[in-house]
């Protein structure tokens, strides 16, 4: 189980954010923070593996939590949520000890891989892969809706269609490698091909 403390003074963001995080049975959300501080006080005397904060917020805002969390060693891993692909911003966080930085407006399955990454002390901090969350190219939306395919998992078919391997993959993506893995094991589910060979005939099959 994966414990986990949200601090974001956007509380329906907060909430849909808690919502998302708890369909996962792996993981708990332990509390929401209107603010840093709150977030800082209950750490002292709660155990927690994950954090997730917004970068603005009043009395502590997030610069200010990633530093006494650091500084003190309390022992969670920080995933910084925020609003702007800034590059300053997301170097000034990494500077400070941050573990992931993600944008609010990220595909929910990018939220759900990035804490288990952080977690599992896998994570590979890179702005290109940010602008990839700013950005995420579209490819066949028909059938995503179809197979029900996140934004990350149509990436990761049209760059297996163009015949890259995993290790290529996870490179162009500023993934883990057990990261595609476990993705490329949810494309197989999905689509119901038990191969790259099948799933790479099922593209053809639906002349993506």
């Amino acid at each position: 189980m994966i414990r986990i403390a949200i601090a974001d003074d956007h509380t329906l963001f907060a909430k849909g954010l808690q919502g998302l995080i708890e369909e996962y049975e792996d993981f708990h959300v332990l509390g929401l923070f209107p603010d840093g501080q709150e977030l800082v006080d209950f750490l002292k005397t709660n155990d927690v593996d994950v954090v997730l904060t917004d970068l603005n917020m009043p009395v502590l805002d997030g610069f200010g939590v990633i530093e006494v969390l650091k500084k003190k060693k309390l022992g969670p891993k920080v995933v910084v949520l925020s609003m702007y692909d800034d590059e300053k911003m997301f170097k000034e966080c990494v500077k400070k000890g941050a573990d992931a930085f993600l944008l609010k407006d990220s595909d929910p399955d990018e939220v759900v891989f990035t804490i288990h990454e952080v977690f599992e002390g896998r994570h590979v901090l890179d702005y290109k892969r940010v602008l990839k969350q700013a950005n995420p190219e579209s490819f066949f939306d028909a059938f995503r809706e179809k197979y029900k395919l996140s934004k990350r998992e149509s990436e990761i078919i049209h760059l297996i269609k163009e015949g890259n391997m995993n290790k290529e993959i996870a490179a162009m993506l500023s993934l883990s490698i057990q990261t595609v893995e476990t993705h490329r094991k949810n494309i197989h589910q999905k689509l119901q091909v038990n191969s790259r060979i099948e799933l790479i005939n099922k593209i053809h099959e639906m002349n993506i």
